[in-house]
């Protein structure tokens, strides 16, 4: 395994290809080669600002965050990230920021909109990634496309959850009826998978590494996730940062959304590095060094738009929820996007 300090040189952005980032960086993975291999770390005089950021500690998606932290890759940046473990939904992250038990946090699209549209003062800065979702199915099912969940039991951890609310649209673009023609069964966040071994449901709806586990341990179709098909090019997962706390420390979001978009780079070029730290720090049941590569190496790491970018992926998200009447029909979501998000890099 190469040094990390080469490796980080390697997969580090400028800061002008920062300002430029969009939402697909193909070819970024040698980024900041130019530095010849050294490690560049910023001359800064002030001392670090302190971040709580706001993480689900072993879903899968959130593991580059954890592994940012103990590189130093966001201490690169001056800030001193504090990781707070909010639990396993967007409600808990919601009040985790809500509360002040932490200053950002890493959610959902989903997970994010409706409590924006009612007024919660947070603001989007930096997308992470794409395709941490999956919707799954035995064989035995029938199931082959999303068109043939019709009529079909689906079992999810919640109503309202970030699987229920990603496949809800996915289904509804595919002319599947949502409310009449699927009934959903919340089962408990570790039995989703058993609901469908034991007969009392068609297909699965969860999130990585859970959903990985259960479609190698039971051998079921991927069916859908959120980073092909009708999702193909989307951000899932984005960092919010509280309004207060943006408002008092703006320079130091800015630096948290570069620190972000570097060890996501990071990830994208080295997720065995990435896989080895989750599994010696994390410990996730059942799942092995090739596994959670394969997990990682999954994930759309490339993707993290910010400004304009960002904007248009949050509205292409409220136009999603307000299709399948999760947010207001009055609402607009070009006008909620752009509210709701702050250009950090301009």
């Amino acid at each position: 395994m190469a040094d990390i300090s080469t490796n980080l040189a390697a997969a580090r952005p400028s800061r002008r290809d920062l300002l430029k980032r969009t939402a697909v960086g193909a070819g970024v993975v040698a980024l900041g080669a130019a530095a010849g291999g050294r490690l560049f770390t910023p001359a800064i005089a002030a001392p670090p600002t302190k971040i709580r950021l706001a993480w689900t500690e072993v879903a899968a998606c959130h593991s580059p965050l954890g592994f940012g932290v103990a590189k130093g890759i966001y201490a690169k940046h001056n800030v001193d990230v504090e990781l707070f473990y909010q639990g396993q939904s967007g409600q808990t992250l919601i009040q985790a920021l809500a509360t002040g038990k932490a200053d950002a946090g890493a959610g959902l699209v989903g997970d994010w909109l409706k409590p924006l549209e009612q007024g919660f003062d947070v603001k989007l800065f930096v997308g992470s990634h794409g395709g941490c979702l999956r919707l799954l199915a035995p064989e035995a099912s029938g199931i082959k496309t999303l068109a043939d969940v019709k009529g079909k039991t689906i079992s999810v951890a919640g109503l309202g959850t970030s699987p229920h609310l990603q496949f809800q649209v996915a289904l509804a673009k595919a002319g599947v009826d949502v409310q009449n023609d699927i009934t959903w069964k919340v089962v408990p966040f570790e039995l989703v998978g058993d609901a469908v071994v034991k007969g009392e449901a068609d297909a699965v709806a969860h999130l990585d590494p859970w959903a990985y586990s259960i479609q190698k341990q039971h051998g079921f179709n991927l069916i859908a996730d959120s980073q092909t098909g009708y999702f193909d090019g989307r951000v899932c997962c984005v960092l919010g940062a509280n309004g207060p706390f943006l408002n008092d420390n703006k320079d130091a979001i800015r630096r948290l959304a570069e620190g972000n978009i570097e060890l996501h780079e990071y990830t994208a070029a080295h997720p065995d590095e990435v896989a080895a730290w989750y599994l010696e720090n994390l410990k996730p049941a059942g799942l092995d060094l090739q596994s959670l590569t394969e997990i990682i190496g999954h994930l759309v790491t490339h993707n993290h738009p910010v400004g304009a970018d960002l904007v248009e992926q949050v509205r292409r998200g409220a136009d999603d929820l307000k299709f399948v009447n999760v947010l207001d029909p009055t609402t607009d979501p070009r006008e909620l996007a752009e509210r709701v998000t702050v250009n950090i890099l301009a």
